[in-house]
């Protein structure tokens, strides 16, 4: 019958997957069937985070890879643990090596944005600290993937051939992601020697091959002869940090993100601002509700993009903003049922991706987040190894003075977010939302929709969602009613109405129930991933 039509015409459902054994959910089903084969095979849940995380470098390269950085929060059955695994600045990137060149900020393709790698060094930690089972078993799955071959799903051919088109042109990415001189078809199968060999070595170390071995060699001297900046000197130097996560009530729950240099502070902004609303009152979706969770989105980016940085080198004021008097005070610009014209930040008191959760019977549950930032980032791909390396470092300023300012050795602002909800201290869910600045709003908006609207996890992320960016601009996905638009439109706010819902991130989430341990599954329908369950 020849090949299938990989559009979607009609709208579907999707139920929760449920268990009691365990769970996993990520964007890519077969990368989900990896984590939940570990479970079965005696592995927990952070074996199973691990071994579905470098499966998707290889099933899902359009957004993450083996060169790029990675988060996580892990509750280990009697607290939660936050792990920062981004990397830093090369010690030879300065600001001037962009005002040579020019530059007021930061590119975002080649080796001017490349920071050093993480996310190899989150895998071995966490499988150090918290796993049952050696990197090396964790890793071979994602290896075997890359030596035998795999399926290729719709939403990552798209971004595929997006990719194509941006980095068709620089020979280290065709030869590693173009090497039938074109992006792979949806269902076409797609294998590669090179990240399973890389993948192999990084196992057989624990790590140690891509930091102070081997593939920190190749990374270096491609660098070198290349005119990149990163050296063995910067990547000997990284260590993951084990961090404490930040938390902010909202009706009586309990939400927990990651720490700067992480956007997570945001989300916990936004939901401050909306608990002392009437936004629980107002019917979902409505122009209401949308304009009081799009105000308090605006102003919790004004503050995220003023005070986010490294807080190793610029100290985050995080607790004086997650004050509740402070949410008030920004809670007040807001009462006069306009749009905001051009949020500023406050003064408070005194300062594509691929998200994936994990859960087991013993009581762990980790949530899980690891990017290439922009696709397959900067486009500089190491030969012979499969390593793609991110563009984290675009997410410095250039600003003389801003605690975000590029400087050697310090930690970008960083967009990946993994979420946590507990409550009276009881875990319930690790979830998380793709997508750049998507991410703290998707946060939000599942967060509101599970406690404010009693969706269930998988309605939760099903919900059609808002996004804003820039001052008045409200992006709405196509399924939200025109009246809306319009209304929220006569409030101030400029509309776009959305056909397309890559814009809209893309999330997954495992909730345990508290009463019966049962494990609700979710994935939502805007990426090819599924949940998985025993």
């Amino acid at each position: 019958m020849g090949a299938f039509d990989f559009r979607f015409p009609y709208a579907s459902r999707r139920s929760p997957v449920m268990g009691r054994r365990g769970a996993v959910a990520t964007s890519h089903p077969l990368a989900a069937q990896v984590g939940l084969r570990i479970l079965q095979d005696g592995g927990n849940a952070v074996d199973a985070a691990v071994a579905t995380a470098a499966a998707l470098t290889v099933l899902e390269p359009t957004s993450n890879g083996i060169g790029g950085d990675a988060f996580a929060l892990v509750w280990d059955g009697r607290r939660l643990h936050g792990l920062n695994a981004s990397g830093r600045a090369p010690q030879a990137l300065t600001p001037e090596v962009f005002f040579e060149r020019g530059l007021d900020r930061v590119p975002t393709d080649g080796w001017l944005p490349v920071t050093v790698p993480g996310a190899v060094s989150a895998w071995a930690e966490l499988a150090r600290r918290f796993g049952s089972m050696p990197l090396k078993d964790l890793v071979e799955p994602a290896a075997r993937y890359a030596e035998e071959g795999h399926p290729v799903p719709p939403v990552i051919a798209r971004s595929w051939r997006a990719a194509a088109q941006r980095f068709g042109h620089r020979d280290d990415f065709r030869q590693t992601f173009l090497p039938w001189g074109r992006p792979p078809k949806a269902g076409e199968l797609c294998a590669g020697p090179d990240p399973a060999r890389t993948l192999r070595l990084i196992g057989e170390s624990d790590g140690e091959a891509f930091y102070r071995g081997e593939l920190a060699r190749a990374i270096a001297r491609y660098a070198a002869q290349t005119g990149g900046y990163i050296t063995e000197e910067d990547l000997a130097a990284h260590r993951p940090e084990w961090v404490e996560p930040i938390s902010t009530s909202y009706r009586g729950f309990q939400v927990w993100e990651i720490p700067p240099n992480g956007q997570g502070l945001a989300a916990l902004l936004a939901l401050n601002i909306l608990e002392g609303t009437d936004v629980a009152s107002l019917p979902h979706l409505s122009a209401k509700q949308l304009h009081l969770v799009a105000e308090a989105l605006k102003l919790a980016f004004a503050d995220a993009h003023r005070y986010i940085a490294d807080p190793a080198r610029s100290p985050v004021p995080t607790r004086e903003l997650l004050d509740k008097g402070y949410a008030a005070r920004r809670r007040a610009l807001i009462a006069g049922g306009r749009a905001l014209a051009e949020p500023q930040p406050g003064l408070p008191r005194a300062g594509d991706t691929v998200y994936l959760c994990a859960a087991d019977s013993e009581g762990r549950m980790v949530s899980y987040i690891q990017s290439n930032y922009m696709g397959f980032g900067s486009g500089v791909v190491v030969p012979g190894t499969g390593i793609a390396l991110h563009n984290r470092g675009a997410g410095f300023t250039l600003e003389e003075g801003h605690p975000n300012r590029v400087a050697p050795g310090q930690r970008p602002y960083h967009t990946i977010i993994p979420g946590f909800l507990s409550k009276n201290g009881v875990p319930l869910a690790a979830f998380g939302v793709m997508g750049g600045d998507m991410q703290p709003q998707g946060h939000v908006q599942v967060v509101t929709g599970i406690i404010d609207y009693g969706l269930n996890p998988q309605a939760a992320l099903d919900a059609p969602r808002i996004r804003v960016a820039g001052a008045r601009d409200v992006h709405l996905e196509s399924s939200i009613s025109k009246d809306t638009a319009r209304q929220l439109a006569d409030w101030g706010h400029q509309v776009h109405m959305e056909f397309e819902d890559e814009m809209f991130g893309g999330g997954q989430i495992i909730w345990r129930d508290p009463d019966t341990g049962v494990f609700i599954a979710g994935s939502e329908p805007r990426k090819d991933g599924s949940a998985a369950a025993w």
